[in-house]
């Protein structure tokens, strides 16, 4: 939305970060060229994940489905701490999310209101089913707030977000708008974001009735992205322009073919919340090691042999690293054509 880009302009002009910005984007187009990883400067953009916890079991989520090998927690506030101070200088927005519903971290707010009085742009999506108080969501400084709600009616939300309630997502949405309103605040900005499966793609009209009844600033709809062939019936749209997949028999594969490029770990590291970067966030289970931050400075990990040596493999073979198979970089996930 143009307000929230104007607002990250700003942000990156006060902060002096668009330089940072230039050198790193700049550094990817010639690791692009060259087929040489480049990397200067800070990542312009950080994925933290507050918890990998979560209070819905979503079935094709390792969180929800119970699938994650990776230990459960919740990120010491010191160690967030410890990350933004390193960066706060040179990266513009942090993306509260990964694994996980974040406003079940205790400090989630205290996390954003750090953020917002250092001037960093930041970002979190929630299931909306707990947010613990509306009115300090919008104090907390938080810019942008992206909801899930996949269905316009119970029956049709609770075959995915399993253990959700509708009423309690439209009740905060109402609440935070709400808020809003009381502190005549453009902040933050509220986004639904419906994922469309096979079971909900008949409510695409009715839930874009819902959010400009109740008030939210925009909504959007996203291909889902599915596991193994089962899903297929069970998940995947009627509709093929609703997919992000070709189909052939029990096979599904991505319909644009995978570029040895990738944009997001040349820009974007994901923090897990034990202080275990990851490569990307479609490493769900931390497979791939790169390092902790509670032991080492996010500058070091980012530059260092480990993710350097995926990198490289990236630019010269994509498709030798499975999670690169199934990823959404450089795939368009978002639909448009919803009339």
């Amino acid at each position: 939305m143009l307000l929230e880009k104007i607002t990250l302009l700003k942000s990156l002009v006060k902060r002096q970060v668009l330089l940072n910005a230039v050198k790193s984007y700049s550094s990817y187009g010639l690791s692009i060229l060259t087929k040489k990883t480049i990397i200067c400067g800070y990542p312009p953009l950080v994925m933290i994940e507050p918890t990998n916890y979560c209070n819905l079991q979503c079935p094709l989520c390792p969180s929800g489905n119970g699938t994650m090998k990776r230990p459960r927690g919740y990120m010491e506030f010191q160690l967030f701490k410890k990350i933004i101070d390193e960066i706060q200088k040179t990266t513009a927005i942090i993306i509260f999310w990964n694994q996980g519903e974040p406003f079940l971290h205790k400090d989630i707010l205290s996390m954003f209101d750090y953020c917002s009085k250092k001037n960093i742009f930041t970002i979190t999506s929630t299931n909306a089913n707990y947010i613990p108080d509306p009115e300090s969501v919008v104090r907390s400084g938080l810019k942008t707030l992206i909801i899930s709600l996949d269905g316009a009616t119970q029956e049709t939300y609770n075959k995915y977000r399993i253990n959700g309630d509708i009423d309690k997502v439209i009740s905060n949405t109402l609440a935070v708008v709400a808020a809003k309103k009381k502190f005549n605040s453009k902040y933050p900005l509220i986004k639904w974001q419906f994922i469309v499966m096979k079971h909900n793609e008949n409510e695409l009209v009715l839930i874009k009735k819902l959010a400009q009844k109740i008030g939210v600033d925009s909504i959007s709809f996203k291909t889902v992205q599915i596991y193994d062939k089962n899903d297929i019936v069970e998940f995947l749209p009627s509709n093929p322009k609703f997919r992000r997949y070709r189909i052939h028999n029990d096979n599904f594969v991505l319909k644009k073919n995978i570029a040895n490029r990738c944009r997001r770990i040349f820009t974007q590291p994901v923090i897990n919340w034990d202080g275990e970067m990851a490569v990307c966030c479609f490493d769900k289970d931390n497979l791939y090691k790169v390092g902790n931050l509670r032991e080492e400075s996010l500058i070091s990990l980012w530059k260092s042999t480990n993710i350097n040596r995926i990198r490289q493999l990236i630019l010269t073979n994509r498709k030798q690293i499975p999670i690169c198979l199934n990823c959404g970089e450089g795939v368009k996930l978002s639909i448009k054509e919803i009339s």
